[in-house]
């Protein structure tokens, strides 16, 4: 199958674009790398073994889209396209509704002219309403939620099932990611993030190489079995297979799944996994909880397991061991 990537330079995409050559699909990446790198894809091809196509380029360009569908023959689309951290979109709404939702509908609608149905989308466990333990899809989601990122993804579900309705050869797939870590384990690519990383395991990492002084622990009193949050950590690759699965599995009508480890994680559990490969203690202090953190969020992945034949295989000492190999070989991400 032909399929285009939008996002594909980023984190999650560029390992799916492996993963999908690797299954025998042919992959198209468009991606307007403001958050993302094209050395990404240059060695994403070099460890698929074949040159993967970048269209440089918004995703909220109907016409951009709708010109790289036809030029490359495209049968499906992942859609990864859009901002990702929670809280910038606090402190920049209006361009993650503008992002967000805009690519989404212009590529909805590039695919309609061109006669492509099958469509894959990237969201994420933050449309639940209330995070918790072995939260399933049938978990409460709402628009009433605590930051726009979230609201964004929910509202771009509520599209597809819109657009599903009004179109019954729409073949979609809804993928909400728990708390994607590590890279790729020839540690040729990996997560990249822009200055403070957002994401624990990134941070953790550039303390462990000296780029960070500390590990600022945001509360150690939560009902947890060490008093710190606990997440459902799953590995980049799991992940991509995930999309593999879906993009192989897709049928009339939209298919929802959570795509998570089903296991939960903690703060302190991935520092001294963290400790245990580099062998040594990293420097961390605990400060106040941060508001609106979670307790618990993990997945419930039983609906992926019967309806996409899929299961996690790795841990979260693989995640972390990859993410170290990764740092080791690029403390300055993509720029060297």
């Amino acid at each position: 199958m032909r399929v285009l990537l939008t996002g594909g330079a980023g984190f999650i995409g560029s390992h799916t674009a492996i993963v999908l050559i690797e299954h025998g699909h042919h992959v198209v990446v468009l991606d307007d790398l403001s958050n993302a790198s094209e050395e990404a894809v240059r060695r994403a091809s070099r460890l698929a073994g074949v040159d993967i196509p970048l269209a440089v380029g918004d995703a909220g360009d109907r016409e951009l889209v709708g010109r790289t569908i036809a030029e490359h023959g495209i049968e499906a689309v992942i859609h990864f396209a859009g901002r990702k951290a929670v809280g910038e979109s606090v402190a920049k709404p209006l361009e993650y509704y503008r992002v967000n939702l805009g690519s989404a509908i212009a590529t909805l609608e590039a695919m309609a002219e061109h006669g492509v149905t099958r469509f894959v989308f990237s969201s994420s466990a933050t449309v639940y309403e209330q995070p918790g333990e072995l939260l399933a899809e049938s978990a409460p989601v709402g628009i009433d939620l605590p930051n726009p990122y979230g609201r964004t993804k929910a509202m771009i579900e509520a599209i597809v099932a819109d657009a599903s309705t009004a179109d019954p050869s729409l073949q979609a797939a809804v993928l909400r990611y728990f708390n994607p870590v590590g890279a790729h384990a020839s540690g040729e690519i990996g997560e990249d993030p822009k200055g403070i990383p957002n994401n624990l395991m990134p941070f953790v990492a550039q303390v462990a190489a000296g780029v960070r002084e500390r590990l600022r622990i945001f509360g150690d009193d939560y009902n947890t079995h060490d008093g710190t949050g606990v997440r459902d950590y799953i590995h980049v690759l799991d992940l991509a297979e995930g999309h593999v699965a879906a993009l192989e599995k897709l049928e009339p009508g939209v298919l929802t799944v959570n795509l998570g480890t089903g296991a939960g994680g903690s703060v302190f559990d991935v520092l001294h996994a963290f400790e245990a490969t580099v062998g040594r203690e990293l420097p961390h202090e605990v400060v106040a909880r941060r508001p609106g953190d979670a307790a618990v969020s993990t997945a419930n992945p039983a609906l992926a397991h019967e309806r996409l034949d899929w299961r996690t295989t790795r841990t979260l000492a693989d995640a972390v061991r990859d993410t170290w190999r990764w740092q080791e070989r690029n403390p300055r991400g993509y720029a060297g």
